[in-house]
């Protein structure tokens, strides 16, 4: 998938042979390398932008987008969870694919470049892209690295089970 706008200029290919990340940011690299290690699948990413928050908001388009075309029409397991646990922070994922929504209750002090803003801006990109109900709640954690990774790990791991291949889509309704 490709994205150039006159902000940023973002190619993401998911379950490419290997991983190769390359941002021009390297908190991000290292949030995207947790998000798919925990996700199970390769990806590459190559990245160019004027702004930092833009590169991190149309990352989580462009990251929706690919999602969402890998899943085609195929009924995937649709729900996801995880509380995961790392040092002081826990920290609870729950994800349904199927429609919009974001509840996000998370905080901490910007620190060591962890811009609770841009990981606001990426995790709501990607909600609203993938048509996904992203709830996200901190129950500890005061280190906003430990913080910031927790919720990629969380969310890789929740993704990674949403969407598995199922025998039929998951819904009362009979389609999403």
């Amino acid at each position: 998938m490709i994205r150039n706008t006159r902000e940023t200029e973002i190619e993401v290919n998911i379950d490419s042979e290997n991983t190769i990340i390359e941002t021009g940011d390297p908190i991000l690299d290292h949030m995207m390398r947790t998000l798919f290690f925990y996700m199970g699948r390769n990806v590459q990413i190559k990245c160019s932008f004027d702004l930092r928050h833009h590169l991190w908001e149309d990352l989580g388009i462009t990251i929706g987008q690919e999602l969402s075309a890998s899943i085609g029409g195929r009924p995937i397991k649709r729900f996801g969870s995880a509380t995961m646990p790392m040092d002081e922070s826990l920290i609870l994922v729950s994800l349904d694919i199927s429609r919009a929504y974001f509840n996000f209750q998370v905080e901490f002090r910007d620190a060591e470049g962890f811009e609770l803003n841009l990981l606001y801006e990426f995790l709501w990109a990607l909600a609203r892209t993938m048509s996904m109900t992203l709830h996200i709640i901190k129950f500890s954690g005061i280190n906003s690295h430990h913080i910031t990774e927790n919720v990629f790990k969380a969310l890789g791991a929740s993704l990674g089970t949403a969407l598995e291949e199922s025998k039929y889509t998951r819904s009362t309704k009979g389609m999403l």
